[in-house]
């Protein structure tokens, strides 16, 4: 039986896809377009003391530059699996590349915030939805077997870009001031371009159906087509619903730490470079994390969602506990919760995204990961002006991380009530039937109920 087992199972996972060949270049591509998404929306850090005293504005006005940038890329991430799923992934993710370019040039010519909420906040982040949810998806499918691993190695690329982009954008600032840096990024930015580039397009493994003139034109068609594009039948499925509940409350405190630790840094007496390094000892526990994690969860001695479970409740604590270890003014304390808090954000995030093809399937898997995007934006968009709401009213950011950091933990609590969550086997995912399958099956029920009649008709004519 055993043996059955897992030749069924070895079956399963070659269908859903290989484990490597073309997906290693793929995987590379993942890990420069993430650093330049990603690890560049990380290091925007250094640029927000600079933009508080340039602009002379509130920390809570400043904080919805960032926010709104990752609100966007959320926001946007189902338009990039609708338009990857309708057309054509390459042309998409280099699309996203260019914008993502352009809104960091036209930044460096900003004169008011405004500017700069419209240039790295709504086209860059438009650039960035195009870019982040098609690449992942389109790795995912690549991979089976290592899937969880080659995440972790792609996403490790957010932690080394984090070690790497806080000191270096410093240095980019002192030298040609922050328009200059920002000029910089925006050339960084199209490579992801070329990271485009080396996706290969995909035949269509579904046949067009074969529908008459008059249904394909009409809306009802149309709209059907551009449901099943956006995947919007998992809105009504709990188990997805209740997911993207628990990542969009983690998602309000996970990028806080990354936006106002710097900041809270220089706060508490220490300076400009060791301040940038706090966030740099973050991103290389943050590397760290993610290869050991999906290296580990790979070997499947525990399910992934409770792995998940485990890193983002801890992620919450060590959030909480980031204010606490400055008070009395020791660096080093400071520090040694910073890489902890790096290791366990960084090996929950892989996770995050290889849970998603267990719950939907793998053949849903570009629109959940586009619909989970959109709905954590929310989220996302309101936790660092909260956080910076809140040391504007106190003048610190004691109650800042206090509050974010319980965020991650309510996200902990909400998994647990997923279905099966206590079980220790994963229960099978849903199977989604096409779209050609419920035309067919349409078909064949109109023909029922119109043959009804004529045999009625017949049998009393009789």
């Amino acid at each position: 039986m055993t043996k059955v087992k897992s030749n069924s199972e070895s079956r399963s996972e070659d269908v859903e896809g290989p484990d490597g060949g073309w997906g290693w270049v793929l995987l590379a591509a993942l890990f420069v377009s993430t650093s330049l998404v990603f690890g560049l929306m990380r290091s925007l850090g250094v640029f927000f003391v600079e933009f508080v005293q340039y602009f002379e504005e509130s920390s809570q006005a400043v904080s919805w530059i960032s926010s709104t940038g990752l609100a966007a890329q959320q926001f946007f991430s189902p338009l990039g699996a609708a338009l990857c799923n309708a057309y054509n992934a390459r042309l998409v993710v280099m699309t996203g590349g260019f914008l993502a370019g352009l809104g960091l040039i036209l930044a460096s010519q900003a004169t008011c915030l405004a500017h700069l909420y419209l240039t790295m906040g709504v086209i860059s982040g438009l650039g960035w939805g195009l870019v982040f949810t098609p690449m992942v998806a389109t790795v995912m499918a690549n991979f089976t077997r290592r899937r969880t691993l080659a995440l972790g190695l792609a996403f490790s690329s957010i932690g080394l870009s984090s070690f790497a982009f806080n000191p270096l954008f410093q240095l980019l600032v002192e030298m040609y001031t922050w328009r200059g840096a920002l000029l910089i990024l925006g050339g960084l930015s199209f490579n992801i371009v070329a990271c485009g580039a080396l996706i290969r397009p995909k035949k269509r493994s579904e046949a067009p159906a074969k529908v008459d003139p008059d249904s394909r034109s009409s809306c009802v068609a149309q709209l059907q087509r551009v449901s099943s594009y956006l995947e919007l039948s998992l809105l009504c499925e709990r188990p997805y619903v209740t997911y993207t509940l628990a990542i969009s409350l983690l998602n309000a405190g996970y990028f806080v730490p990354y936006f106002h630790l710097v900041a809270h840094s220089r706060q508490a007496g220490f300076s400009e470079y060791q301040a940038a390094f706090v966030m740099s000892a973050a991103g290389a526990t943050d590397i760290l994390g993610r290869v050991v994690s999906g290296w580990f969860a790979d070997l499947r001695h525990f399910r992934l969602i409770h792995l998940l479970s485990f890193w983002t409740a801890l992620a919450g604590v060590f959030i909480m506990l980031l204010p606490v270890s400055s008070l009395s003014g020791s660096y080093v304390a400071l520090v040694a919760i910073s890489l902890l808090y790096g290791f366990c954000s960084g090996a929950l995030t892989s996770l995050a995204f290889a849970v998603v093809p267990l719950i939907v399937g793998v053949e849903r898997m570009m629109g959940a990961l586009g619909l989970l995007q959109l709905i954590e934006s929310g989220a996302g968009l309101l936790g660092t002006p909260l956080s910076g709401l809140l040391k504007d009213i106190t003048g610190n950011y004691m109650a800042s991380f206090m509050v974010v950091g319980s965020f991650p933990i309510l996200g902990t609590l909400t998994m647990a009530t997923l279905p099966h969550f206590f079980s220790c086997t994963d229960p099978p995912p849903p199977q989604r039937r096409s779209l050609d399958d419920k035309d067919k099956g349409l078909n064949s029920e109109l023909e029922q109920m119109n043959s009804l009649p004529s045999d009625t008709s017949s049998r009393s004519a009789e």
